[in-house]
């Protein structure tokens, strides 16, 4: 049996290679993860959701960014593309860096299915090491179901949607966000 040894890359060499790449990979202390490509779904979808709020948080202190703009969560040493982060007020710099934030409010994920579970469980984990970090919702792309966890006083609270017709209560932001409009022009099988 043959043993590979991984190479492990200073923040500094990955931030380099990233600013040159054609894709995206996130950056896990010390060892760079390629991103998978999205599907036609994910993207109508992470599309709908970020245009929706864009529209209805204008002439306030909120902010949609979508997937372009890098997190970067110092604890854990990580740098991750989440699909919508929303700032309320100006979104924090990580020092002089253009392309990385520190302060979402809310995040939000649209699943893959090489993703999900990474996406429940230890992105989510990571995620809540951010202080003002207080909504994440995660949106299945093949049926309507989103599940909402938004931050209590004794920790956190799942909420889970599977109508259309129901709306979902962005208690960070003070809207509502309605389900149809997540799903706007994507077919279920």
């Amino acid at each position: 049996m043959v043993s590979t040894i991984k190479r492990r890359y200073s923040l500094d060499e990955y931030r380099a290679l990233e600013e040159k790449a054609e894709g995206r990979s996130e950056y896990r202390d010390g060892e760079i993860v390629p991103m998978p490509g999205g599907t036609l779904k994910h993207s109508r979808i992470g599309g709908n959701i970020f245009a929706f709020l864009k529209f209805l948080l204008r002439d306030t202190q909120f902010e949609p960014i979508n997937s372009d703009l890098r997190l970067w969560i110092p604890e854990y040493r990580r740098g991750v593309y989440p699909d919508i982060m929303i700032f309320d007020g100006e979104p924090q710099l990580n020092g002089d860096r253009l392309d990385e934030v520190l302060n979402p409010t809310l995040i939000v994920e649209v699943l893959s299915p090489s993703t999900a579970d990474y996406d429940r469980q230890n992105k989510f984990r990571i995620y809540r090491s951010i202080p003002g970090f207080s909504e994440y919702l995660l949106v299945e792309q093949n049926e309507p179901f989103i599940e909402r966890y938004s931050k209590q006083t004794q920790g956190w609270l799942l909420s889970e949607f599977n109508s259309l017709e129901q709306s979902i209560s962005l208690e960070s932001l003070g809207i509502e966000l309605p389900i149809a409009e997540i799903y706007r022009g994507v077919a279920f099988e």
